[in-house]
């Protein structure tokens, strides 16, 4: 008889195809490295977790307990063996296994509460916002009876905690050691507090509870990594989604996609699992569906036209088509790109700024304003205002001269947030402005967000991304190894997060990196209004 598949929270939220890949005998390794950017994250993440551990047992004392990490073998009975011995509180318990239920799991830590227990998860991202209703207790009293309504605070969106939350509560409830009430408790990326989460609460999609909504998604990946253990026939194929892009298991899907020029390779998500159901599933069957039918189609991510368009330029393996004949950016006399960089949500530490256009008595080219005190750190405001400063310097002396100014980003999503929090969290400091003043910039027509330009006036058969659209522009990075994730990885050693000395080469790394991100943006408003983008196959001549 096989052994029965036992699966851990993780798979609720994980791709069906990964979760049948995964638990399929027939399969090897995954075929790619993890991202090294998701790989820097789980490190990261366990970091944390070791911070947060010390920071409990130094407030808790004799009423806490830690399951030795690293043993393989036997946790799961220290875990019940110290849950029977009614331990306030365990940390990195291994729960034992509910063989029936086919979960596995652990959980950073256990909260003794009345005659069972409750989980508790220790992330490294942000569980509140500003705001008033989150219900929190103290660090030092990581217990569901001390919660109070926090009028500061609310509770930010995160339903992977909630749902594995949810799954902790079942395994224990399996082995006969849960609570009566169906809490949990998540410690975030400040360790401050503890935002409490009840699940039974009916705040999911169409009334669901958290436990409920896990127990339709557990339930459906079990069966797909049953089917897969099994040799049956698959429960989920191959089919291309946003987090395609990290996964070691890509490759493999990738080869079968091509080889069946699946839809999915053009149009992503729900759109290509509708498109299916109406017996469109191949990209060709895509692009040949006549112009006149597409708003038959059923799509909400892309719109009917543009679809068909996207698989017409896929199939001639064109990277751009123009959707208007004439390119347009807005443009300025004195010009400013912005581009800045963060870790993760600990705070941006860089903003660099390429200075270019009419004289205004200031060299054009790169200006980085860098903090290098690991995050967070009040030195990240002293840089924040710096480049607010300088900014502002910019603009003021080129209306001075009757000059028209304007800054651009690529996506402004991200900076919006990081300016933004950076008034707010540095308000006060000199340099600093108000969260009123930023907020007037960003909305302003000086504001200029060249992503959105580029998503307006070109379909991307590849992606929209700046490093997929500036080599067209014929831009490249100096650094072959250039991406967000990977300056994540040269930020830890360029400040010695991970213990040991700072690596000053990362450092120059990353302001190389920076300066080439500005550059690329420069480079492609450059080109959008040069005659060079008319070569640029046009979507009607399609």
């Amino acid at each position: 008889m096989k052994d029965k598949v036992l699966l851990d929270a993780g798979v609720v939220t994980r791709c069906r195809r990964r979760v049948h890949l995964e638990n399929d005998p027939a399969q090897d390794e995954p075929p790619a490295q993890l991202d090294l950017g998701i790989e820097q994250r789980i490190a990261d993440a366990a970091e944390h977790r070791r911070y947060v551990a010390k920071l409990l047992y130094n407030t808790l004392g004799e009423d806490w307990a830690e399951i030795p990490r690293g043993v393989a073998a036997g946790r799961e009975e220290l875990t019940l063996a110290a849950m029977r011995a009614g331990t306030p509180y365990i940390s990195a318990a291994q729960l034992p296994a509910d063989v029936p239920g086919g979960r596995r799991g652990s959980v950073d830590l256990l909260v003794r509460c009345g005659d069972g227990y409750v989980p508790v998860l220790v992330v490294r991202h942000k569980i509140t916002d500003p705001g008033n209703g989150a219900r929190v207790s103290p660090i030092d009293r990581p217990v569901p009876e001390a919660a109070r309504n926090d009028q500061a605070r609310k509770v930010r969106a995160q339903p992977r905690d909630q749902l594995r939350l949810a799954h902790a509560v079942r395994l224990l409830q399996a082995c006969g050691m849960g609570a009566a009430t169906h809490v949990g408790g998540v410690i975030g990326v400040e360790a401050d507090v503890v935002l409490w989460h009840d699940l039974d609460v009916p705040n999911w999609p169409g009334g669901r509870t958290a436990l409920a909504e896990y127990e339709v998604r557990f339930a459906d990946r079990l069966a797909v990594a049953t089917a897969a253990a099994e040799g049956a026939e698959p429960l989920a194929l191959p089919s291309r989604i946003t987090e395609c892009k990290g996964c070691p298991w890509w490759p493999t899907c990738e080869s079968q996609l091509r080889e069946k020029r699946d839809v999915s390779l053009v149009v992503r998500g729900e759109d290509a699992v509708a498109l299916r159901d109406v017996g469109v599933s191949t990209v060709d069957e895509l692009a040949a569906t006549p112009l006149a039918e597409a708003e038959a189609l059923p799509m909400t991510g892309v719109r009917n036209a543009d679809a068909i368009l996207l698989a017409k330029a896929w199939l001639q393996n064109l990277p751009l088509v123009r959707r208007v004949r004439d390119l347009v950016v807005p443009r300025a006399d004195v010009e400013v790109d912005v581009d800045m960089e963060s870790y993760a949500d600990a705070g941006a530490y860089l903003w660099g700024c390429w200075l270019s256009g009419a004289d205004i008595d200031e060299e054009p080219g790169y200006r980085a304003f860098v903090s290098w005190e690991p995050l967070p750190s009040d030195d990240e405001g002293r840089s924040f205002a710096e480049f607010w400063t300088w900014f502002g310097s910019v603009r003021r002396r080129a209306y001075e001269r009757g000059l028209s100014f304007r800054a651009y980003c690529y996506n402004e999503l991200a900076e919006n947030r990081w300016m933004l929090a950076s008034a707010e969290r540095f308000a006060g400091k000199p340099g600093v402005p108000s969260v009123a003043e930023v907020r007037e910039f960003i909305n302003s027509a000086e504001w200029v967000d060249l992503f959105a330009s580029v998503r307006e006036q070109f379909l991307c058969p590849n992606g929209k991304g700046l490093k997929v659209i500036a080599p067209s522009a014929g831009f490249g990075w100096r650094d072959a190894e250039a991406s967000g994730e990977n300056s994540m990885r040269w930020y830890r050693d360029a400040v010695g997060l991970g213990g040991g000395e700072p690596e000053l080469s990362q450092r120059d790394r990353i302001l190389r990196y920076n300066e080439d991100d500005v550059r690329a943006t420069w480079t492609i408003r450059g080109w959008m209004t040069s005659e060079a983008a008319d070569e640029i196959p046009y979507a009607a001549d399609l």
